[in-house]
């Protein structure tokens, strides 16, 4: 056969051979070390979760990473419909309320998951005066403007984009443009949230905004959360990293003092059960609904708070730029909603923690400002991250 093909040709035979060698080599290895490379990367999955009542359709977004949590995301409302952790003997349960289905969050609901704007919180009366105008917005809550009015971001179907910015971590970004006018807020307001689900079983929510009017922006999550998947939460052990909060009158709006936690029963600056000063409290229904002053002042990533179940051995840290959070603790829950899993969800089955700028911050000038000037861009990141003490 050498003589056949000759020398130039046999070497050429023999490199060829070689360069076949080597690709079969790499191709080997590769296909060798791929099931390594999949199993530390985060997975998205996306399906159709069917039309609000006007015929828009709805998404749902499902990521996990390899530690087994998984968070589903919905374009209704931009919200965290189901939240599964592990636990300190490895068992994953979901641990924040909502429902297996889009039609319980179109009969309504008490914002289970969703992010609430275009101003989370209250606003003295709906009304507010920038640049020399006065606005009047509704009041769906008493007498005061509650999470952006009528049909806030809690009830309007974001745009989705689902991407890997890296390998171990999948994000959904979702945007809307809220228009001039909406719920009676001023000026085209394009808001974007990106939830991004990492390794280090870390949820974390990236939100930013710009409009052409200067217009009041507070954005939030609004999750309810129950570390324990079942029963109430007034065993669960919770540290607040603030000193003050923004005390307020009988309708939860701010009196503009800012006093001490100490001595009254806000005092979680050392862990207590959200339950254990319940009978100190007077405001009814039973429970806490109150802006704490964190220490961090909003300046930096910073811990804002730490819950510890007990039971399962789930903790909980909450780490925002913002210079508040509120406490709820599901004070309004009466059992007449079912969720995940046949749970009823009846009072104190669920709290929330709402990083946030200070309630009716617009009417206040001392407090920091929700403002948006026009082609400034809004940012703020919260951070939910999950471990386990070991045991629980």
């Amino acid at each position: 056969m050498k003589s056949m093909i000759g020398n130039s040709g046999w070497r050429r035979l023999l490199a060829l051979r070689s360069l076949l060698s080597v690709s079969a080599l790499l191709l080997s290895a590769c296909t060798a070390t791929k099931p390594v490379t999949e199993k530390h990367m985060s997975k998205i999955e996306e399906q159709d979760w069917g039309h609000t009542r006007e015929g828009t359709p709805v998404k749902l977004f499902t990521l996990s990473n390899s530690k087994g949590m998984v968070v589903k995301i919905t374009t209704y409302g931009a919200m965290v419909t189901e939240l599964r952790v592990p636990d300190a003997k490895g068992r994953t349960a979901n641990v924040v309320l909502g429902f297996d289905s889009l039609e319980p969050y179109l009969k309504g609901h008490p914002f289970f998951g969703a992010v609430a704007g275009r101003v989370a919180n209250r606003i003295a009366k709906g009304r507010f005066t920038l640049d020399g105008h006065e606005y009047k917005l509704a009041t769906n809550n008493g007498p005061n403007h509650l999470h952006g009015g009528i049909k806030g971001f809690d009830k309007v179907v974001w745009k989705a984009t689902p991407f890997q910015a890296k390998p171990q971590e999948g994000s959904i970004q979702l945007t809307y443009l809220s228009k001039d006018g909406e719920e009676g807020y001023p000026g085209n307001l394009v808001a974007t949230v990106i939830y991004t689900l990492t390794e280090n079983n870390e949820l974390r929510m990236d939100y930013s905004a710009t409009a052409d009017k200067a217009t009041p922006v507070n954005l939030t999550n609004h999750s309810y959360f129950n570390l324990a998947e079942t029963g109430d939460v007034l065993a669960h052990e919770l540290m607040i990293n603030a000193d003050r909060y923004t005390v307020t009158d009988d309708t939860l709006i701010p009196t503009g003092e800012i006093a001490s936690v100490k001595g009254t029963p806000l005092d979680f600056t050392r862990a207590a059960a959200i339950g254990s000063r319940f009978s100190q409290l007077t405001k009814k229904p039973t429970g806490y609904d109150d802006n704490f002053v964190l220490n961090s002042g909003g300046k930096s990533l910073a811990l804002a708070a730490r819950v510890f179940e007990p039971k399962t051995g789930r903790v909980m840290e909450v780490l925002t730029t913002e210079p508040g959070v509120q406490l709820y603790t599901g004070n309004f829950l009466d059992g007449t909603l079912t969720g995940h899993n046949g749970v009823v969800y009846k009072q104190h089955t669920g709290f929330c923690l709402e990083t946030q700028h200070f309630p009716d911050s617009i009417n206040h000038p001392e407090f920091p400002s929700t403002v948006l000037p026009p082609g400034q861009a809004y940012k703020s990141t919260t951070v939910f991250k999950f471990v386990t003490r070991q045991g629980a």
